[in-house]
């Protein structure tokens, strides 16, 4: 049940961004509200189905209560994120943060949160001192490294998988006019209108998000299984439709590059680990196929 309405959010959700480039003026905005509040539903129902709803209320107080009052602050003050506003195209407001904002925090915090357990061995395959990482290897307390060790390579990859998204999703939606930062220096290069400030804070914040989410959400956010496969394609296919759709129809060539490299800390080693995984499985299904007398001999 998880998987089957997880798959379909997600169908949804991926038509909705081919549209986007197809689409303009009110039309892209209303289509941009829409995303967001799919990609919220998506992960905030995924967390529910999966994990029960400590989980899901964990995500929720985290990315998007604390994603509302980080915004609310950086608007108000300028701080972490530099001085900025929105325009009114993304829907209505409270205290100046279009309502939709903190749901785009929720929407790829989870599946970000799932890629980096699921690279520092938080498989659920094997349950016993250690987690099966694609290669056969164990990860986790038990050889993997500290308990500490661990945590901070799965706090350093969350932050890293969420954070870099912005390097998309800021020239993008600054493009379009939905917000406007009143002083964009110093800027990286290729990305003029958005100060390095803005970045440091997502990555600020980031930080904070995910080491809040596992304690609050408790251990089934440790681990990964098959119902997650809807959240790391999700992830996946952030990454790779954002770097084919900058370059090719936004005409964003300098934030393809920048966000192709960022995201590539984690979505890279994710989609390697999940090539191996499949080739392991593969592996192993031949190898328990029943020998034929006659026929594999011949091979």
């Amino acid at each position: 049940m998880t998987r089957r309405i997880s798959w379909a959010l997600l169908a949804i959700l991926v038509l909705a961004q081919i549209c986007y480039p197809l689409t303009t003026g009110a039309t892209r905005a209303g289509l941009t509200v829409a995303t967001v509040v799919l990609g919220w539903l998506l992960s905030v129902g995924h967390a529910l189905l999966s994990r029960g709803p400590r989980v899901a209320a964990a995500l929720v107080a985290v990315a998007t209560g604390g994603g509302f009052a980080i915004e609310a602050i950086g608007v108000a003050t300028g701080v972490p994120f530099g001085s900025y506003d929105y325009s009114g195209e993304l829907g209505p407001k409270l205290a100046g943060v279009p309502l939709i904002i903190p749901l785009a925090w929720t929407w790829m915090a989870w599946p970000a949160w799932l890629a980096a357990v699921r690279l520092t061995g938080g498989s659920a395959s094997r349950a016993g001192g250690g987690s099966a990482t694609a290669g056969g290897r164990t990860s986790g307390t038990g050889r993997g490294g500290s308990a500490a060790g661990l945590w901070v390579r799965r706090i350093a990859l969350a932050t890293v998988g969420l954070a870099a998204w912005d390097l998309f999703l800021d020239p993008q939606m600054v493009a379009e006019g939905y917000w406007v930062w009143r002083d964009a220096t110093p800027a990286l290069p290729g990305l003029p209108g958005i100060p390095v400030s803005n970045y440091l804070g997502w990555l600020l914040f980031a930080v904070l998000m995910m080491s809040a989410l596992r304690p609050l959400a408790g251990p089934a956010a440790e681990h990964t299984d098959r119902r997650d496969h809807p959240m790391v394609a999700l992830y996946l296919w952030t990454y790779f439709s954002s770097i084919l759709a900058h370059a090719v129809f936004l005409d964003l060539p300098a934030s393809a590059l920048w966000g192709a490299a960022g995201m590539s800390v984690t979505a890279v080693p994710l989609a390697v680990i999940l090539l191996r995984a499949r080739r392991a499985r593969d592996t192993r299904r031949e190898d328990h196929q029943p020998h034929r007398p006659g026929v594999d001999a011949t091979r």
